[in-house]
């Protein structure tokens, strides 16, 4: 990839090898990939796909910063919302910069952890963010009303105050919600759905509540998709060369799975986020591969054994950071003394960048592709543009493989007989 490229790609143990994704695959998956990037620029050129154009928006960032500021003399900032309202939110928290207000995020309604949550509030301390796309998402809804009843049980007169609402310009009961207590509305994108809203302000109220530069947020998701939209052939477009991985491997019955790898906790979370993204948008139709998030070293000492010896029926991407230098180092004289030679000296980065190392030797030496992504750091320019590049491969493989990758119809099925079943006396 080229050298101003905001992180690299290698694929050298995912290409070779007696595991190897098959050369013909791969080439004849890249070349179909050129229609879908084809179809990407005439979507950025048409501001067809709203998408593409949230990188260079700034109108929506002065309201979002407007409200952070309000925010401030909050003790905490519960935000309230599920699957694609907080997933990419929660990926943000590693970037951090603030520890108050503390920001902090309730996505699964299980009724225990949330009781929990509301007597540990100082609520009349507490700010509510509620986000839903629609305005109608039950588990939202539920939570945005034992929360204001749980402040009016409190003896708070003015609940205006405790909330701010996301959600698209139209009439919904969060909207209603919102105006019937004076409550500050913010917009959802129409055009961008749950799972591809993180740039928008979905994630930026959250991270600019946290303390981000939401603007270099966005500089990096315009760098990745620039590197993509300029790209003179597939092969110079990750996007389109993490599609032909993938692509490839389906087409001979070898994706079952997909896992992401990341060798630094700053990305932990961001697995959550993805296998969102990657699961709703393309299991449809008999298709699609599962996505699985682990966490290194740590999963290296707790699956790499099924990883390197199970079914081999996955592609592995590896994410690592500059660790090398890095961290305390183990002082020589009592490593030495202790009979560690080869840990005198070594700084704890240094073995998290052997073990990255260790771990992709393995998996390749034993018949398992290996994509390999390295970026300097990670901070709101490099999480952008992660973000962005798999949000364009998820795209792409979707036009690859015919399915719709913006639409979730067994997420609305699942909906709609969660609500019969409320109904039911």
């Amino acid at each position: 990839m080229p050298s101003s490229a905001p992180f690299s790609v290698n694929l050298d143990l995912a290409l070779s090898g007696k595991g190897a994704v098959p050369c013909d695959g791969y080439d004849q998956a890249l070349a179909k990939s050129a229609a879908a990037l084809d179809w990407l620029r005439q979507q950025h050129a048409s501001k067809g796909l709203e998408l593409l154009g949230i990188p260079t928006r700034t109108d929506d960032l002065r309201a979002a910063t407007k409200q952070a500021a309000a925010l401030k003399g909050f003790a905490t900032v519960a935000v309230l919302g599920i699957g694609g309202s907080s997933l990419g939110g929660q990926a943000l928290t590693a970037l951090r910069k603030v520890a108050k207000p503390f920001v902090e995020f309730h996505d699964n309604p299980d009724p225990f952890a949330w009781t929990k949550a509301l007597k540990r509030f100082d609520l009349k301390k507490t700010h509510f963010i509620a986000i839903s796309k629609s305005g109608g998402t039950a588990e939202t809804l539920m939570q945005v009303l034992t929360a204001a009843d749980a402040l009016e049980k409190l003896g708070v007169k003015s609940l205006k105050k405790h909330f701010t609402i996301v959600t698209e310009p139209h009439q919904s009961a969060l909207a209603d919600f919102a105006d019937s207590i004076g409550a500050v509305k913010l917009d959802h994108p129409t055009g961008v759905g749950g799972r591809y809203s993180v740039l928008t302000m979905v994630g930026a109220l959250p991270g600019l509540a946290m303390g981000l530069n939401f603007k270099q947020l966005r500089a990096g998701a315009e760098a990745a998709l620039q590197q993509v939209l300029n790209a003179k052939t597939p092969a110079d477009a990750p996007a389109a060369v993490g599609t032909a991985l993938h692509f490839a491997l389906s087409q001979q019955n070898r994706l079952a799975t997909t896992i992401l790898w990341p060798y630094t906790d700053d990305l932990a979370v961001f697995g959550g986020w993805w296998r969102q993204l990657w699961a709703e948008s393309l299991g449809k139709d008999g298709q699609g591969s599962t996505p699985v998030s682990v966490l290194g070293p740590v999963d290296q000492h707790s699956q790499l054994q099924l990883f390197r010896d199970g079914p081999g029926n996955a592609l592995f991407t590896l994410m690592t950071v500059d660790t090398r230098g890095k961290g305390p180092a183990a002082p020589r004289a009592r490593a030495n003394k202790l009979g560690l030679k080869y840990l005198a000296g070594k700084k704890l980065g240094d073995l998290v960048d052997a073990e990255a190392r260790a771990t992709a030797q393995t998996l390749f030496k034993n018949g398992r592709p290996v994509r390999q992504i390295h970026l300097a750091k990670v901070d709101e320019f490099h999480m952008g543009a992660l973000m962005m590049h798999f949000m364009l491969e998820t795209i792409v493989m979707g036009k690859l493989m015919g399915v719709d990758p913006f639409d979730q119809p067994g997420v609305e099925e699942g909906k709609i007989l969660a609500r019969q079943y409320l109904a039911e006396k």
